[in-house]
């Protein structure tokens, strides 16, 4: 009776608006259950046996939606398959609609859309969720040419989780590995790694449109995560404008997931005031962490994208502080990725990253500052084209205490700020 009562609390939130579920009626305790469910409730639903969709499953609601990420246009995506996504409460979730190949070019990628469920069955497809029986007339197209970003994920994160992730749009950013040769296409299954030691499949079938173009050595590969006929997750690319970013492949060992040594070992954000040094050994060389420490808090405190530490900054200075390389790498940069957001609840804050190439003696700013901090970590990838030795360290700003007004008027955000997995890719 408890888990009844949760889902349908869930579908009455999921309400486009978030408005209440209980609408006017002569008898309050009664009620009216919304009926729209968002992706997230209809996915819960599901327990691994064919589900006829209406009020009764769905608790009172019969009509879900999204927005269309799929595409036809590459022909590297199933035909009369179109793959949704929508978010309810930051739970953001997709699902493939089995529409028949004429109904399905009716949608194009940025469509919201909305659809009456009943008659409909929730099933699986070669281990992926997807709703058959949708009719033509039952669905309603409610805006179109809304943006659609990708979700930048980490290839260890998308295979732990990979419902969390399965017909949304992801991006994944690592080599091809093996690295490609002369004459290598993109026909076929590549492996896609990112230095974490796992790779998630790209698959593009032999007559998609851009089946004979040069395989790059690394970029950002968008895609919809789905799965391939033998159960095994896969990425599909929807055109060859989907290999975003490219560049010259990731320097070996890396990225730094600053893993070791434990975080023990630097737990002050300043250790000169113990007569100590912020200089810390890493897997990737010596590191100065200023004002900055090796934290090994849950996730849902410290920015852990890989293993079980990551690098946290302190908030509220009117200095900066530094997440610096203390050595050179020899082949120049033609990328750098990071990922970043705020520490637990705490407020915003601003980075930087910057480089040198004389040893540390000056560093100049490369890209705009980054003033999108979040709880909800992100990557940013950095674009370059820097030849010979080079370095690079992150600049959190020191903007002052959280609350009080900068030399414009304008009220400071200065939190702790997370890092884990700097990747430097090669020129």
């Amino acid at each position: 009776m408890k888990n009844r009562y949760l889902s349908f609390l869930a579908i009455c939130l999921s309400v486009l608006g978030f408005t209440s579920c209980v609408e006017e009626n002569p008898n309050p305790s009664e009620g009216t259950p919304n009926p729209v469910a968002s992706l997230f409730v209809v996915r819960e639903a599901f327990h691994e046996t064919d589900l006829a969709l209406g009020q009764g499953p769905l608790f009172g609601a019969y009509t879900a939606g999204g927005v269309v990420v799929s595409s036809p246009e590459g022909k590297n995506w199933p035909a009369g398959i179109v793959a949704i996504q929508d978010s309810w409460r930051g739970l953001q979730r997709g699902m493939l609609l089995n529409l028949g190949e004429q109904a399905a070019a009716n949608y194009a990628v940025g469509d919201s859309i909305l659809f009456d469920v009943r008659g409909t069955v929730l099933t699986r497809k070669n281990g992926v969720l997807q709703i058959n029986g949708l009719k033509p007339e039952s669905i309603q197209v409610k805006a179109t040419g809304l943006p659609v970003a990708p979700k930048a994920v980490a290839v260890a994160e998308l295979l732990a989780n990979y419902d969390k992730y399965e017909s949304k749009l992801v991006m994944v950013t690592g080599d091809i590995d093996p690295l490609p040769v002369a004459g290598d296409t993109y026909a076929g299954k590549k492996q896609i790694g990112d230095g974490s030691g796992k790779t998630i499949t790209l698959q593009t079938d032999a007559d998609a449109v851009f089946a004979g173009r040069k395989l790059l050595a690394s970029a950002s590969f968008v895609g919809i995560l789905t799965k391939a006929e033998d159960g095994t997750p896969v990425l599909r690319m929807r055109t060859f404008a989907d290999a975003v970013n490219p560049s010259g492949p990731i320097y070996q060992g890396w990225p730094e997931k600053f893993e070791a040594p434990a975080a023990s070992t630097k737990s002050s954000y300043d250790m000169t005031t113990k007569g100590l040094t912020n200089e810390v050994d890493l897997s990737t060389g010596n590191w100065t962490l200023y004002q900055s420490i090796l934290g090994d808090l849950d996730a849902k405190r410290d920015v852990i994208v890989s293993g079980k530490q990551a690098v946290r900054f302190q908030q509220n200075l009117t200095v900066s502080g530094y997440l610096q390389m203390n050595f050179d790498l020899p082949k120049g940069a033609s990328k750098v990725t990071v990922w970043y957001a705020t520490y637990s609840t705490d407020k915003p804050s601003q980075w930087r990253l910057e480089y040198s190439q004389d040893q540390g003696a000056t560093w100049q700013q490369i890209g705009a500052d980054v003033k999108d901090v979040a709880r909800d970590y992100k990557m940013a990838s950095f674009l370059m084209d820097i030849p010979g030795p080079v370095r690079f360290r992150i600049n959190k700003l020191g903007l002052g205490a959280s609350g009080t007004k900068d030399k414009d008027g304008n009220i400071v955000e200065n939190g702790r700020l997370g890092i884990d997995d700097f990747a430097v890719y090669s020129n």
